[in-house]
Order: structure tokens, then sequence, then C-alpha cells
């Protein structure tokens, strides 16, 4: 099963300490001391071209920061943090791609709506076996640590 809980911050194996490692952004040519702080600098270059999938606007970087903008209460489809919430679980658990990364079989009612609380951490990943309490930081994780940058689509 899941391991409870969320690190937040990744490994990175001492890079740049003592060896003198450096990892270096094509891009700008910025030096990082791990691929790890590479890999979440590299956001920075996206296009903001993915859109949120409540209320449309475009003007994300990535699937995670839109579903963030949900889950923060701000978007103005799903207004406060508790609906959001409640809608993201919902919205994913409807989605058939979604059912490996959740840690419960959500209840289905006969019209195939989900029904019951969002568990504490309904979100997990396949290839680590980490819980998350939000989405968003399933899609960081996977993103970041599993190079998986389109899990979600709709």
């Amino acid at each position: 099963g899941c391991v409870n809980g969320y690190g937040g911050r990744g490994g990175g194996g001492g890079g740049g300490y003592g060896g003198g490692v450096t990892y270096q952004c094509g891009e700008c040519y910025s030096n990082f001391n791990s691929q790890n702080e590479l890999n979440m600098h590299m956001q920075v270059h996206r296009p903001r071209n993915v859109s949120c999938p409540v209320c449309g606007e475009q003007r994300f970087r990535s699937g995670a920061n839109a579903v963030q903008h949900v889950e923060s209460g701000f978007c103005t489809g799903c207004r406060g943090k508790d609906n959001a919430r409640e809608q993201i679980y919902r919205f994913a658990a409807g989605q058939r791609s979604m059912g490996r990364y959740m840690t419960e079989r959500p209840l289905l009612t006969y019209g195939g709506n989900v029904s019951g609380p969002v568990p504490d951490m309904p979100f997990c990943c396949q290839e680590c076996n980490k819980s998350f309490r939000q989405l968003s930081q399933l899609l960081q994780h996977q993103d970041q640590k599993h190079n998986n940058r389109h899990m979600l689509s709709y």
C-alpha cells in the first residue's frame, strides 16, 4: 500500500556538496546543486498553455499548477478550499485513468456519482507508494520524480 505523508523536498544524494558537481540549465545557464533542483527550475521555462479544468483560464505551466489553482479556493468556478477539494476528488474519481492513483475505491451511487467523504490521503503514487492529500501534490510528484507530465487529461 501507499505510505502516508508527503516528504515535500526531494532527495538528492548530495550532488554539489564536496564533489563540486553542478547541474546547468540549458535555457538560462543557471547552476543547481542537484538534478532535482534543476528539474524543479525547468518548470519556469514551460509555456503557460494549460487550462484550468473548472474555469477554463489558460495560464498554467502544468496540470499540477491548474489543479493547485482550483484547490486553493480562488478559482472562480469553485470558490472555497473545502468545496474545491471535494470537487477535485469527485472529478478524479470519475476519471477511469485515475483509478490506480486512488488510495480507496470511492463509493458510486446508482447514477455513477461519487458519494461519501473525501479520505484524508486519497491519492497514491503507484511507482513509489507515497500517499498525497492533494491531487496537485501527486501531479507535481509524478512530473518531477517520474517524468510523467501528462497523467491527467481533461
